[in-house]
């Protein structure tokens, strides 16, 4: 499938007191408050990868899962991704710095409509170098038919990162980031992992 728009919905936390906390997270290292929530951050299309290695400017970026919705022509689909980014360019500017990572989804999808019934109890996870990052409920985001009752341009061939969980001992970087949206009811699980080859800085 083509993607023609890749969006970013930030800051889509339903938990105010988690939402804050992740806030808090990102301003400890120098990034400023999102000016509304949530806030959709439009980046190129050609940043969306099912890479199993991404290259990097720097050691300072870092992974964080999110369920990823996909409009295709046969209706709504979600999978699994990373909006990996960078965190030195995010004290800059936020737009900047989610443009200058790729960000890898896993390759395969759920229909939406499979799992929408059951939709509160999909679990997100993450793990950097292979100790647990994040886990929590998808109901930690926004519902998505709430984000797109507030992002209106949504045609076929859009996808859009719905939001991350806050970070088990804080943001940091890893050589490898695993990823997985949980299914308990129909047993199935999305993953996918991604290494980070770190390209050095030379001015």
């Amino acid at each position: 499938m083509k993607i023609d728009q890749l969006i970013i919905a930030g800051w889509t936390g339903r938990d105010e007191a988690a939402l804050r906390k992740h806030i808090k997270e990102l301003e400890e290292i120098g990034v400023k408050p999102p000016r509304t929530t949530p806030i959709f951050y439009r980046v190129a299309a050609n940043l969306l990868v099912f890479s199993e290695v991404i290259q990097v400017a720097g050691p300072d970026t870092s992974g964080e899962v999110e369920f990823v919705l996909l409009s295709k022509p046969d209706g709504l689909w979600v999978t699994v991704g990373s909006d990996h980014t960078d965190r030195k360019a995010e004290t800059i500017g936020v737009t900047l710095s989610k443009q200058l990572c790729e960000k890898p989804v896993a390759k395969d999808a759920w229909r939406y409509d499979e799992v929408r019934p059951h939709w509160d109890q999909l679990m997100l996870r993450s793990w950097a170098d292979g100790e647990l990052y994040q886990e929590g409920p998808v109901t930690a985001m926004r519902a998505p038919e709430d984000l797109f009752s507030k992002y209106k341009k949504l045609p076929v061939g859009w996808a859009m990162f719905c939001g991350t969980l806050a970070a088990k001992g804080g943001i940091r970087p890893a050589k490898k980031f695993k990823m997985e949206l949980e299914d308990p009811v129909l047993q199935r699980r999305l993953r996918h992992e991604y290494q980070i080859d770190v390209l050095p800085v030379e001015g």
